[in-house]
């Protein structure tokens, strides 16, 4: 049996607006998308915190998964991330402690620290830059604090909030939060889909100072991954190509919609700009079933993640779709066999 099978899937969505479209459609998008993953049996959808970048649509994060978790039934819902510095502890409590009345143990909390955009943004958001995440430890406890039992001559609740079990992850694309989500016993995220270079090190730092506690009894470790699957290796390297043009834009200074692909990539990068797109997209999976399936083997033999989270940038939906699809033919597949022998 496939190691693939053994462990959970999930999907990282960051609304994005392709060209040719409007903000809106990329929430129809994202809403189509989640229904999808919901029938494929996806454990999870997260969206992820940005500003200031106009192909993505899920700033307002705690809005958009509100209205992905009111229209799906069972597939757990939540942040991937919350950037934790840009908001007031008890706000994040009291949104995602509305999030959990109203779809209860359904909503995950994932946290990051960094701004998740550019310095003007994060000074529009923060109001100064004296904050730089390095005070996300005390935010995490205050955050913390809100979400457990009031007691006694306690001044300030969160309501709702306070006494709500929502589970909290720590999300990390360097080796900071690897080790507090390691010190405090938290789930830890790993953003492999733009960092791929710190995967391992993160990974083991995490693993190597974890401590037990009430939340997690072991270590888990989920990692984010662009896999991009098609009916060929050729087919996929094409839909890849909006990724890449994506990250070309960002490494030029000019963030824009989500472009259609391409045949030629180096008809619009040169080498060094391929190099640094490289550097961010390098540990992505892209190509046909069998590829796809080779290396996240691969892939797992090496981290021993304990749950993957797949984000797929392709500008076609039905494309994006049928991704999705290639994938979960990969993680049902002992499933299937199961009810082929007349044992599911």
């Amino acid at each position: 049996m496939s190691s693939i099978t053994k462990i959970p899937f999930s999907v990282l969505d960051l609304s994005p607006v392709f060209e040719g479209e409007t903000v809106n459609d990329a929430f129809q998008r994202t809403l189509n998308l989640a229904q999808t993953v919901e029938k494929l049996g996806y454990h999870r959808f997260w969206l992820a915190e940005h500003h200031n970048m106009p192909g993505i649509a899920s700033a307002a994060t705690s809005v958009v998964i509100g209205f992905v978790a009111g229209n799906t039934e069972k597939i757990r819902v939540g942040s991937g991330g919350i950037m934790l510095s840009n908001h007031a502890p008890i706000v994040i409590a009291e949104q995602f402690g509305t999030l959990e009345s109203l779809y209860p143990n359904r909503i995950d909390l994932g946290l990051g620290r960094a701004p998740g955009t550019d310095r003007p943004a994060t000074l529009a958001l923060r109001r100064n830059l004296m904050n730089d995440g390095e005070e996300f430890p005390e935010q995490l406890e205050e955050l913390r604090f809100f979400f457990r039992e009031k007691v006694e001559n306690q001044k300030v609740q969160a309501v709702p909030g306070a006494g709500l079990n929502v589970p909290i992850w720590l999300l990390s694309s360097s080796g900071f939060s690897a080790h507090l989500a390691g010190v405090l016993g938290l789930p830890f995220a790993f953003a492999a889909h733009f960092s791929p270079e710190y995967t391992l090190p993160s990974l083991k730092l995490y693993r190597q100072t974890f401590q037990p506690s009430e939340n997690l009894q072991k270590p888990y470790a989920m990692v984010a991954l662009n896999i991009v699957a098609a009916e060929t290796d050729e087919e996929a390297e094409f839909l890849a190509s909006s990724q890449y043009q994506s990250f070309l834009n960002l490494v030029r200074g000019k963030p824009g919609k989500i472009p259609p692909p391409v045949e030629d990539m180096d008809s619009i990068w040169n080498a060094q700009e391929k190099a640094l797109v490289a550097s961010r997209t390098g540990g992505s999976i892209i190509g046909s079933k069998e590829t796809v399936k080779r290396k996240l083997e691969a892939f797992l033999d090496e981290t021993k993640a304990d749950e993957i989270m797949v984000n797929a940038m392709i500008f076609d939906q039905q494309k994006r779709l049928r991704s999705y699809e290639i994938i979960s033919e990969l993680f049902n597949e002992n499933e299937k066999k199961l009810t082929a022998d007349g044992r599911g």
